[in-house]
């Protein structure tokens, strides 16, 4: 099964996503957003950052 994106309003009247593995895990999640419309761009915004991004293995932190 394929993961999706849910969009959902919090009980702060914020809309959020999150992205759930197809095992239905939460892998990643987003800031609250003042509309659903603005969530969704968030969604967008999100999978056009992904297409090409690459892994980077940080320095541990002092």
């Amino acid at each position: 099964m394929a993961g999706k994106f849910e969009v959902y309003e919090d009980s702060a009247g914020k809309y959020r996503f999150r992205l759930k593995a197809g095992n239905g895990e939460i892998v990643a999640t987003g800031q609250g957003y003042s509309s659903k419309d603005a969530a969704h761009k968030g969604v967008e915004a999100v999978q056009r950052a992904a297409v090409d991004a690459s892994v980077v293995d940080m320095p541990k932190a002092a």
